[in-house]
């Protein structure tokens, strides 16, 4: 199952499926979020993993893939949506997000983004 892709005026939103397999994660990342980006010239990514109720290290690693792949084509991204349980399993066994910025949900990712591109937040880069 591939992820859905939406575009919210400059921004990208990539809902990650909870059926989605490791092939679907790096279609996304390899492909369609890279075109997207691209296509649309968007300024900022928000993959938001709400249906994801575990994440192993390859999960990570791609989510961090993506996130370097956003910046690398000129846009923020904000993982959102990491459930509680999901960010205890990953803090218990070492798995960082770490150099990716994350929100709570939708709504407060929106926010961050609109925030960093109206300069409210600054970049550290």
């Amino acid at each position: 199952m591939r992820a859905s892709i939406l575009k919210q005026t400059t921004f990208l939103i990539a809902s990650v499926q909870g059926s989605m397999s490791d092939t679907d994660l790096v279609q996304l990342r390899r492909e369609d979020l890279a075109a997207d980006v691209r296509r649309h010239r968007s300024t900022g990514v928000i993959v938001d993993v709400t249906m994801l109720d575990v994440m192993d290290s390859f999960a990570v690693r791609t989510l961090r893939g993506i996130a370097q792949m956003v910046k690398l084509l000129g846009a923020e991204c904000v993982v959102v949506g990491i459930q509680p349980d999901v960010a205890f399993a990953m803090g218990q066994l070492g798995l960082t997000l770490e150099g990716t910025m994350t929100a709570l949900d939708l709504e407060d990712g929106l926010e961050l983004l609109n925030a960093r591109r109206d300069g409210e937040i600054p970049r550290y880069d």
